[in-house]
């Protein structure tokens, strides 16, 4: 049940929270384009840091914002909840384009850059949610999203296992499958997290719309 309030809540944190839904979703872009022309990767890796560290300039910003609120236009633990969801994305992300150059990956195997597109997906998913956060006469609209986000999530989830059985299957080189395997498993993570921010919006709308 929305809450009855006779002061404005301050409106700031819808702002950052579409600024860190952007920023979630160039990051995951960049991931994509990288595993999909893999060229230039230090450079490109470089850039992926660049939006990790602004993930972590928005987060210090709302919680700034939230410590020197006094009406809030969401629940405190909500606020907290969806800002660490959206930066978890995006540390996700960092840590993959960092494992791709911590193992030296000449060639992404294939896997990598279907799991990278259905992340790109979310993503998107996520971005055009967002903005209905700030309005309680549209907040309802989060779920249509919040569903497409489960949906791909599963879908991520099955090429993830398929990659691994295949990988297992032509074990040739046990360092191949290792740094494979971990790779994988961290992009796999950043669509679990994508997951998450899914049930912190549904969370918000049923107690707002």
């Amino acid at each position: 049940m929305a809450r009855f309030q006779i002061l404005p809540a301050e409106t700031k944190f819808f702002d950052w929270f579409d600024k860190s839904a952007d920023n979630v979703l160039e990051g995951a872009r960049l991931l994509h384009q990288l595993l999909t022309n893999y060229t230039d990767v230090e450079s490109r890796v470089a850039q992926i840091t660049e939006v990790e560290h602004r993930g972590d300039f928005i987060v210090h910003e709302l919680m700034d914002l939230l410590r020197s609120t006094f009406i809030t236009p969401l629940e405190g633990d909500d606020i907290r909840a969806l800002a660490s969801a959206l930066d978890d994305v995006v540390d996700c992300v960092e840590a993959a384009a960092d494992a791709l150059l911590l193992f030296k990956v000449e060639q992404p195997v294939p896997e990598a850059e279907h799991q990278a597109r259905l992340l790109l997906q979310m993503t998107e998913q996520i971005a055009q949610a967002m903005p209905l956060v700030a309005d309680r006469k549209k907040l309802s609209g989060v779920q249509k999203y919040t569903v497409e986000i489960n949906r791909l999530e599963n879908e991520a989830d099955r090429v993830y296992r398929l990659a691994l059985a295949r990988l297992v299957e032509e074990r040739g080189d046990w360092f191949e499958l290792f740094r494979w395997k971990e790779i994988l498993q961290i992009i796999e993570d950043a669509a679990d997290r994508c997951e998450d921010v899914a049930d912190v919006l549904t969370a918000v709308a049923q107690k707002n719309a």
